[in-house]
């Protein structure tokens, strides 16, 4: 069985969709679930959440990882 699950975002950040994927999935014994993400820089991170400061900790461990684009050390990219 094949389901997609659409989002909207507003840039860069981490959005939450458990909530789709636990109502999809419930009512089902057992299987297997696989995830894809289809965009060209973004990426899927699995993480427990029980602590609600892990978000703000990721978010600004990733901008200190990635600065923006228009940041003056990233002048190399060109998918911007």
């Amino acid at each position: 069985m094949h389901t997609t699950f659409q989002m909207s975002t507003n840039g860069a950040g981490l959005y939450e969709f458990t909530d789709d994927v636990r109502g999809w999935i419930s009512g089902r014994a057992d299987g297997l679930l696989t995830l894809m993400i289809q965009h060209t820089s973004a990426s899927l991170l699995i993480q427990e959440n029980a602590d609600p400061e892990v978000q703000t900790d990721l978010q600004a461990f990733f901008s200190r990882l990635v600065p923006p684009s228009s940041d003056p050390s990233m002048a190399y990219l060109r998918h911007t």
